[in-house]
Parts: structure tokens; C-alpha cells; sequence
């Protein structure tokens, strides 16, 4: 489902400045998002620089493509390939500039139907390219307990990672958990003490990196 609301993007000229665009320069947005980098830099670019994009979410790559511009073209995959794409390409010892906005994005954390937030309920799905590998919820119901613990400490510098990891493999042993909800009560009830809503959102974050890195 597509947004119904503008995305600001942060920091915008701050990042863009920093590349030192020159206007027959070729450029890189490995992480495309809404396309507001990508906008301003291909208002900076001159008839003969080129701006190459990428991103893994589909709804990213819909935005993408309402963009005409003959300088301007969107790969559909990860940045960590971003080397094959520069090859495939003819353009290896060519890029001027590459900009990175890593993280997940206001629109992915607005819309429940993506899994990412617990604020919202919905499908546990936290994938970058919900086309693509495992969910949140096929990989929380095959992993061991042991591999949750490490995602949750390794991505979410979350304390009580163990003890969250043992009650989510419990509670999918008798329900395989499919919403953002039930996650979000599972942690909370094997989070102790204050901070139970902070700390139910934390291994959300950790889940969807982890799955991105998938």
C-alpha cells in the first residue's frame, strides 16, 4: 500500500552537501527511500551526470520509477551488491560520490502492514523486500533460542535478550506468533520492571535488521 502522506527527508542538504556534487559527476543513492537525495541531487547534476539508485523495497522502487529523467535509473536489491552494479554497468573508477541513509524509514514504521513497529498491529513481517526471503515470523518460529538471544543483544543492545528469546520460543510452541501485537506482549511480559513499553520496542528494530542482512 502506497503512502498517502509527503516523507520529509532529515537532514536532507546536509547529506547531499557533503558529496560536492559536480554537474557531470556520476553519483550513487544506495538507499533511495522516498527519493528526496535522489531529487536533489539530480537538480544539481548538469545534462551529462548520471545518478545511479538502489533500494530493496518494492514500494521505494514504485517511487522510483515516477521519476523521468534520463539521467537517473533505479536498481531494485540490496546496497551490499552495490559493487556488481557499478560493474555491470561500466562504471567501476567512475563514481564521484556515494550516499548511505541507513535504517529504517518513517513510512515502513507508519505502515503496519509492514511489521516493523509495534505501535501498529499487524502482519510480523519486518522485511526490507517483503518479496523476498523469510519473515519475522517464519524465522522467529524456526530459529533456536539461542540465535534470537544473540539478534536481540547484537542488533538491540537489549539486557534482558535471553530472557525475551526463551519466551518467545516458548509462546511458539504453542502458538506460532503471526502479528506485531503478540510479539509486542511477549516482550513486555518477559520484560521486568520499568521501561516495559521502551524495551517492547526494541527487539522489533533488531528483528528487521537482522532479516535485512538475510
Amino acid at each position: 500500500m502506497m503512502e498517502n502522506f509527503k516523507h520529509t527527508t532529515v537532514l536532507l542538504d546536509e547529506a547531499v552537501n557533503g558529496l560536492n556534487i559536480r554537474p557531470d559527476g556520476i553519483y550513487i543513492d544506495g538507499t533511495f527511500g522516498r527519493g528526496g537525495h535522489s531529487r536533489l541531487i539530480l537538480s544539481q547534476l548538469g545534462a551529462e551526470g548520471r545518478l545511479l539508485a538502489i533500494d530493496r523495497d518494492p514500494q521505494a522502487i514504485a517511487v522510483a520509477k515516477t521519476i523521468d529523467d534520463p539521467r537517473f535509473s533505479i536498481v531494485h536489491g540490496p546496497f551490499s551488491a552495490l559493487a556488481d552494479y557499478v560493474s555491470e554497468r561500466g562504471l567501476t573508477g567512475k563514481i564521484d560520490g556515494i550516499l548511505l541513509d541507513l535504517g529504517v524509514s518513517s513510512p515502513q514504521l507508519d505502515d503496519a502492514e509492514r511489521g516493523f513497529s509495534f505501535m501498529r498491529d499487524g502482519p510480523l513481517d519486518m522485511r526490507m523486500d517483503p518479496t523476498r526471503g523469510q519473515s519475522a515470523a517464519e524465522w522467529l518460529q524456526t530459529a533456536d533460542e539461542a540465535d534470537i538471544a544473540w539478534v536481540i543483544k547484537t542488533f538491540g543492545e537489549e539486557r534482558f535478550g535471553k530472557r525475551i528469546a526463551r519466551a518467545i520460543v516458548e509462546r511458539n510452541r504453542i502458538e506460532p506468533m503471526t502479528r506485531t501485537k503478540e510479539l509486542a506482549e511477549v516482550v513486555t511480559a518477559a520484560t521486568p520492571g520499568e521501561g516495559q513499553i521502551q524495551t517492547s520496542r526494541d527487539p522489533y528494530l533488531p528483528g528487521g535488521a537482522h532479516l535485512g542482512e538475510q
